[in-house]
């Protein structure tokens, strides 16, 4: 099974707790010698998921929407970003340089291609600017994929 990512970054402290539960749950679901989680592996979301992914036995692929995106992180995130694309069984690129939505977008045009569900860390509110998680929800539906939303109950941005 191939589990893909999206969701909000710059989550408070309770609610990044309860999504890393939310994300450990579901992750408890798939069996581990088949899973692969993908990922573009930023900060929140996308490497809780990862490390949960690997935690369990499975394996993760890596989405790096531009050259420049690792550049774009924030400095303290920057070990964990090395060390899943490093542990990463195989890395996709979009080509693009420049980390800006419309490389957001075109990377997780690519992970949802490769994927058969989508995990969505989602309030249910629009996006906030283009590529945003509304966005891939969106994207993912049209493409058929099915999208599951994990979102803790009462919690907001």
């Amino acid at each position: 099974m191939r589990v893909g990512i999206t969701g909000h970054r710059g989550l408070s402290g309770e609610v990044a707790e309860r999504v890393r539960a939310l994300l450990a749950a579901a992750v408890a679901e798939y069996a581990p010698a088949e899973l692969v989680g993908v990922s573009c592996v930023a900060d929140g979301p996308d490497s809780w998921f990862a490390e949960a992914v690997l935690d369990h036995g499975g394996r993760i692929e890596v989405v790096v929407p531009a050259s420049e995106y690792r550049a774009s992180l924030p400095d303290w995130h920057h070990p964990t970003y090395d060390r899943l694309v490093e542990q990463a069984a195989d890395v996709h690129a979009t080509g693009m340089t420049a980390s800006d939505p419309h490389a957001y977008m075109a990377g997780s045009d690519i992970l949802v291609g490769l994927v058969d569900e989508l995990l969505a860390v989602w309030d249910g509110r629009p996006a906030r600017g283009y590529g945003g998680t509304a966005d891939v929800v969106t994207h993912a539906q049209r493409q058929a994929t099915a999208v599951r939303v994990l979102w803790p109950a009462g919690a907001s941005r």
